[in-house]
């Protein structure tokens, strides 16, 4: 078992790379959307899916059927990621307005948050297995199948690592994720929206009294989170080339185990609980099996929640410093 592990440590390392950041940009408007509100948006794992159906719609229009080189390829992943934030980030929004402002201006309590919250992740899961599915996307009868994307690119070597070669799709998924990271990590803390953003979480009466609305610090607060799932929809697209309406939910849940791992709340702490988690699986799938992957993601989060609350870098949104 031990020579198991050593023989696909390379192997395991580059891909749970890529799986861990895809896990930390969703992971991301989890952690961005509790620290302004408390509040924990299930319903974020729709946003990711319905980013993946954006991203998808780009080679459908386009009928794209082969794989593409040079700058026809960029272009089309340069547009796919666009499409696929503008979906989400459209969709977080209209949740926020939808499903959780007219609660959290009559007062509600978290929990009636929450129960929207879910609603509102099933609802969004019907609706594209029963009318986007069949009509947006011309499969009639077969909403709640597997669909597949073409493959937009090769699956060449770019390099190797101890002899295990690296695939485009993997370095693509890792540079594109952590450049967003740094966008959105200097977006919070080097601009006046990520100043609102900041004071709104760590205390929103002050932060009114100094002339910051609540309701557009929130309503960017989802905008931003739901643009990351987007990238992420995009990428895993991109990369494993098949979605369905609801592919959301294992994803949706390992990426709040991520974001608990890092710290809920904590920004930097998302990319940390999302690689971690990432590699960790895929760690643990070569003493166990691939079939395990999921029962090692939430025990995980089971030992965190017990041992270690806080996360591993532990500091909230709420407690960041301006």
């Amino acid at each position: 078992m031990f020579n198991d592990f050593i023989n696909q440590f390379w192997p395991s390392t580059v891909d749970g790379l890529a799986f861990g950041s895809i896990y930390a940009l969703i992971a991301l408007g989890y952690t961005m959307v509790y620290g302004v509100l408390r509040l924990i948006n299930f319903a974020h794992s729709e946003v990711f899916m319905i980013g993946t159906f954006g991203a998808m719609f780009v080679p459908f229009v386009l009928g794209i059927n082969s794989a593409l080189t040079g700058l026809a390829l960029v272009g089309v992943i340069i547009l796919m990621i666009l499409a696929g934030m503008l979906a989400s980030a459209g969709t977080a929004v209209a949740l926020e307005r939808i499903a959780y402002r007219p609660l959290r201006r009559r007062g509600a309590s978290r929990l009636a948050a929450l129960i929207s919250a879910i609603g509102a992740s099933i609802f969004l899961q019907e609706l594209f297995a029963l009318i986007v599915i069949p009509n947006v996307f011309d499969r009639p009868q077969q909403g709640r199948i597997q669909m597949a994307l073409p493959q937009i690119m090769e699956r060449t070597d770019l390099f190797s690592i101890a002899g295990h070669p690296v695939k485009l799709h993997q370095v693509v998924v890792v540079v594109a994720a952590v450049g967003m990271m740094i966008v959105l990590d200097r977006l919070v803390n080097g601009t006046k929206i990520g100043r609102g953003i900041r004071a709104t979480a760590q205390n929103p009466e002050a932060a009114v009294l100094m002339g910051v609305n609540i309701d557009s610090v929130v309503r960017m607060t989802f905008l931003i989170g739901g643009g990351m799932a987007g990238v992420a929809g995009a990428l895993y697209l991109i990369a494993y080339e098949n979605t369905n309406y609801y592919i959301g939910f294992l994803f949706g849940i390992k990426a709040f185990t991520a974001a608990v791992l890092g710290g809920i709340g904590n920004l930097r702490g998302a990319l940390v609980g999302g690689v971690t988690l990432g590699l960790v699986e895929n760690y643990g799938a070569i003493f166990f099996g691939s079939d395990w992957k999921h029962v090692i993601s939430f025990t995980i989060l089971v030992l965190v929640l017990m041992f270690r609350p806080t996360g591993i870098l532990g500091e909230s949104l709420q407690q960041a410093r301006a």
